[in-house]
């Protein structure tokens, strides 16, 4: 770590200066904390309600490899960040 001489500085300056660090500090270590939002999860029944399309569409997707599922205890699951990634916009 840098040694700072102190020698001569004034209370003033000191408070500055530890203020400054601590304020570097706090930033690296906030950006390393930064808080995850949870997984969202949709069903086939809420993925084809929120994209209003049938289920065998969502199906079709599925084997086509255009979506991915995961599951658990035989049920499917979508994760929704991955369905909107999945959405691409059309050139005109």
């Amino acid at each position: 770590m840098k040694q700072i001489q102190l020698i001569g500085i004034t209370p003033d300056a000191l408070a500055d200066l530890i203020d400054t660090r601590l304020n570097k500090h706090f930033k690296e270590v906030t950006t390393h904390l930064q808080h995850k939002e949870p997984k969202k999860y949709l069903s086939r029944n809420q993925l084809a309600e929120m994209l209003s399309v049938n289920k065998s569409t969502i199906h079709n997707w599925r084997t086509k490899g255009i979506l991915e599922a995961v599951q658990i205890g035989g049920k499917v699951f979508f994760e929704r960040e991955k369905v909107e990634k999945a959405i691409v916009k059309l050139n005109k």
